[in-house]
């Protein structure tokens, strides 16, 4: 796959996108759809996204199977794990919900975490999950679950320290995602008391300081994107 990055001149970089097929030859068209009406065009690769720490620091991971999804950046990816601190020995199991490629729940096996749940919706991106985990020998300590991620909290069986999220910027209200998490009943035990939610989105979108149980305890802003901090409290 071939990625084109349109601009609106030679030193301003406005938008990347992958290209299949004719998509160079029809590209004053995609300008006009987003917007352009001045443009240039450069061929670029696409991204290479790696581990960036532990076990498996260093390797390559495959990107996303489908156009237009948006993996979790290394800037990002490093200041999430940087926060959270050591995971070997802290955190038990991990959830990645709207997992992508996998890159943050890999991230955490790499570092040591002993198992991780991956939740990702789309079925070519869960055999891209698959792949990865594959190519890591990570495949014992995880397992996919390919379905929405509002069905999953509903069905999977917990207990969860840390629960990763970096859902596709077009949604606006994670409240279904994130109020089951900060649920303390008997039956809502998928996030541990003392359990963290790490959630990145959009810097536009506006997230609350509580869920239930789940309290804001801090947020970080990288570009455009925000990583927001909830722990669950008794």
């Amino acid at each position: 796959m071939t990625y084109i990055t349109l601009t609106r001149t030679l030193h301003e970089p406005y938008i990347e996108v992958p290209c299949f097929g004719n998509c160079l030859k029809n590209s004053p068209s995609l300008a006009f759809l987003i917007g352009l009406s001045c443009f240039t065009i450069t061929r670029t690769a696409p991204p290479i996204v790696r581990v960036l720490s532990g076990y498996a620091g260093g390797r390559p991971l495959k990107g996303p199977a489908i156009p237009g999804a948006r993996p979790t950046s290394e800037l990002v990816r490093g200041a999430i794990f940087n926060v959270l601190g050591p995971l070997d020995g802290r955190i038990a199991k991990v959830l990645d919900l709207f997992a992508g490629t996998g890159s943050l729940g890999i991230e955490a096996l790499s570092r040591g975490v002993p198992e991780a749940d991956f939740v990702e919706s789309n079925r070519r991106q869960c055999m891209r999950i698959r792949e990865n985990l594959q190519d890591l020998g990570l495949t014992q300590s995880a397992t996919v679950h390919c379905r929405e991620a509002a069905q999953a909290i509903r069905e999977l069986e917990g207990s969860y320290q840390l629960v990763l999220m970096d859902p596709p910027y077009r949604m606006t209200d994670l409240t279904p995602v994130l109020a089951p998490l900060g649920n303390t009943s008997s039956d809502g035990s998928l996030l541990e008391l003392g359990g963290t939610v790490v959630v990145g989105h959009s810097k536009r979108v506006r997230l609350a300081d509580t869920y239930g149980a789940l309290s804001h305890t801090g947020g970080r802003r990288y570009g455009d994107s925000m990583v927001d901090f909830f722990v669950k409290e008794g």
